[in-house]
């Protein structure tokens, strides 16, 4: 008896070890980074305050006591009130693209002021367009990812050179005023060229232009709904912007910039340059802080892939990459700035993080080669900039025509990129087919449990036979109850004459979990789940279930705190998986059943955070199983045990005494 109960010890603190490490995994851990970045930028913004209050009012002299060791960064810089007065406050060349609008800061030939055209930051179709570059001088404001409101801070590109060491050259810097030849907006007509002239017999032109989106050049794709063309399939983002849904065409590209930057020599000596570019990104953003999700400096370097944390990311030990081929930049859940050098030249790549104006400032930079000018010879260097969502075709679409190395990684696959990619272009192919994402998901479900059918047969049949075996091994126990040897080599017999193979029951699960695990990221990470509506009360598949239980989904007017934000989804997935845990047997031992009881209730209260797409998804997963399983019970013969277990739950017996155990 007292190796029993050492057993069931055991097993219970095992169990509620698996509890606790789940919801380390995917709550704890999140929550308490998500703070301690909040709590950084919260110091952030109190020191940018600060800054603002010590400079005159309408002077962009530095701020008392202000720094920077981030070379390039300009720490005298004016803060202003609001992003609008920061963009305002500046001469500019308007950017109005296919996809992107904003504008070029002709101080510094900066692309500073950048929003998406279509991506709105909440279901409010009058809610601001997602920002990508805020201009120098923008007042930092958090992200809140229960409402799903990005970062605001500054954060640009640059482009210049640099002199060699000891030189005296005039080179054009992040305070330089460029001349702009055209006042015409940047489009993908219309490029906009730059012009600064050194004095000393350099002239330095920058030419900035932009792709066109691929569907407005007769490269159509079908609608949700329609029919899936007979060619090869290549299917854009399928939550199409409602602004863009009359358009008869998904757009695919558009995010793509060319910068040209050259130097014109018309000086009588050889002048030594080298050409450099970076983003620069002021005040430590807020992230989601899960450990599925890579959100921070990113780049891949001759083949090799590099992701560092804005946490990981320590002053005076910058993360370098000489000599390498690819790109770098920085990445959100769903957006992304990267720099795209020529894939055929090498550069120097680097991540670092300094201050301005005591504000964490986070840099990822590339500097070319060294290279000598000659007199009356001209030097010209070309950089893209990919700035834009992370959607699917799009990044494929750019690895195909730019040759660049895997841009599309900017989507965090993971490890099991090999399972998450085919995964996510079936969900594609079902939206195409259903028109809507959330059915698409459960489509997706329907077809992993057809093709792991075999193996969940062999395991719950196995299950089957060991459930009809119980009383025979109960025999055995009672048999020799204080023999372990005698009690092992009896019930290895009885396996053998029930052909019995204990392990089938455990090795054909262990083959489905990498798969669903890979589909929970694919629903996890990509941005075609975002906004994306489903039905009823459900807008939003990647957000929380929005209603809860605590204010009678809302008929209530009381708006519950985010910990009782329980809403019908997770209540019905966790009524699945009690119904599922209910169809076995009951533990004998009271404290294992009482855990196993309590189990779904744990899971419903740590799922109510997750986005509403993966909850429903658990519960159609659950239902799936809990039919499947009941099936092959019956076909094998073995006792189907729910309504047994809800009897020994909710109705109570009365023994001789007169008190109530379970039935």
């Amino acid at each position: 008896m007292k190796n029993v109960d050492t057993k069931n010890l055991v097993l219970a603190i095992f169990l509620t070890l698996v509890v606790v490490a789940v919801w380390e995994y995917f709550i704890g851990q999140p929550m308490q980074r998500r703070q301690e970045l909040a709590a950084q930028q919260q110091q952030q913004i109190q020191q940018q305050q600060q800054a603002a209050q010590q400079q005159q009012p309408q002077t962009a002299a530095p701020a008392t006591g202000s720094s920077s060791n981030v070379p390039g960064v300009s720490s005298g810089q004016q803060q202003f009130g609001s992003r609008e007065a920061a963009v305002a406050a500046s001469q500019r060349v308007q950017i109005d693209s296919q996809r992107l609008i904003g504008s070029i800061n002709l101080t510094g030939g900066l692309i500073d002021d950048l929003a998406l055209r279509g991506y709105r930051e909440t279901l409010d179709p009058n809610s601001p367009n997602v920002k990508l570059f805020s201009p120098r001088g923008t007042p930092i404001q958090a992200a809140d990812h229960h409402t799903i409101v990005e970062n605001h801070g500054p954060y640009f590109t640059y482009s210049g050179w640099k002199a060699a060491p000891g030189a005296t050259v005039k080179v054009p810097g992040i305070d330089t005023v460029w001349t702009a030849k055209s006042t015409a907006p940047l489009s993908s007509t219309s490029p906009v060229q730059l012009d600064w002239d050194n004095g000393q017999g350099l002239v330095f032109h920058r030419t900035i232009s932009i792709d066109t989106d691929r569907s407005q050049t007769g490269w159509l794709v079908p609608e949700a709904g329609d029919p899936l063309p007979a060619t090869a399939l290549d299917l854009p983002r399928q939550n199409l912007p409602k602004d863009q849904q009359g358009s008869g065409a998904k757009p695919i590209g558009g995010f793509m910039f060319t910068i040209k930057d050259s130097v014109e020599n018309k000086g009588t000596a050889p002048v030594q340059l080298a050409q450099t570019s970076y983003i620069a990104r002021i005040g430590t953003p807020t992230v989601g802080g899960y450990s599925v999700l890579h959100e921070g400096l990113i780049g891949r370097f001759s083949g090799t892939q590099v992701e560092t944390t804005y946490k990981g990311l320590e002053p005076d030990k910058p993360v370098d990459h000489a000599g390498a081929t690819g790109w770098l930049g920085f990445t959100d859940k769903y957006w992304a700035n990267a720099l795209v050098p020529d894939p055929t030249a090498t550069f120097d790549g680097k991540f670092e993080v300094g201050t301005v104006n005591g504000v964490q400032t986070y840099v990822a930079s590339v500097l070319r080669p060294e290279q000598t000018v000659a007199p009356g010879a001209t030097y010209e260097v070309s950089t893209n900039l990919f700035s834009g969502a992370k959607e699917v075709a799009t990044l494929s679409y750019y690895d195909e025509t730019t040759k660049v190395d895997n841009l599309s990684y900017l989507i965090d696959w993971g490890y099991l990129w090999f399972i998450t990619k085919p995964l996510f272009r079936l969900i594609e192919i079902l939206f195409h087919l259903f028109g809507n994402f959330g059915l698409a998901i459960l489509g997706t479900t329907v077809i992993l449990k057809l093709f792991f059918f075999p193996l969940a047969n062999r395991s719950y049949e196995s299950m089957s036979k060991m459930k009809k075996v119980q009383p025979e091994m109960q025999k055995i126990k009672d048999q020799f109850p204080d023999d372990k040897l005698k009690q092992q080599q009896a019930t290895m017999a009885l396996y053998k004459e029930q052909k019995i193979n204990p392990l089938s029951g455990c090795l054909p699960m262990l083959f489905q979990i990498p798969v669903f695990f890979a589909l929970y990221k694919v629903l996890f990470v990509t941005i075609e789940m975002r906004q994306a509506p489903f039905f009823g009360w459900i807008h939003d598949l990647s957000a929380p279930d929005p209603t809860t239980i605590f204010n009678l989904f809302g008929l209530i007017a009381w708006q519950p705190p985010t910990a009782l934000m329980i809403g019908p989804w997770v209540i019905l997935m966790g009524f699945t998986m009690f119904i599922q845990m209910q169809l076995n047997p009951a533990p004998p031992d009271p404290t294992q059943a009482m855990m196993f009881r309590y189990m779904p209730i744990v899971f419903t209260y740590m799922l109510a955070a997750f986005p509403a797409g993966l909850v429903i998804y658990y519960c159609w997963n659950n239902s799936l199983s809990i039919l499947q399983q009941t099936l092959i019970m019956k076909k094998n013969g073995a006792k189907i045990e729910l309504w047994d277990n809800l009897k020994s739950i909710f109705i109570k017996k009365k023994t001789p005494d007169g008190s109530r155990v379970d039935a």
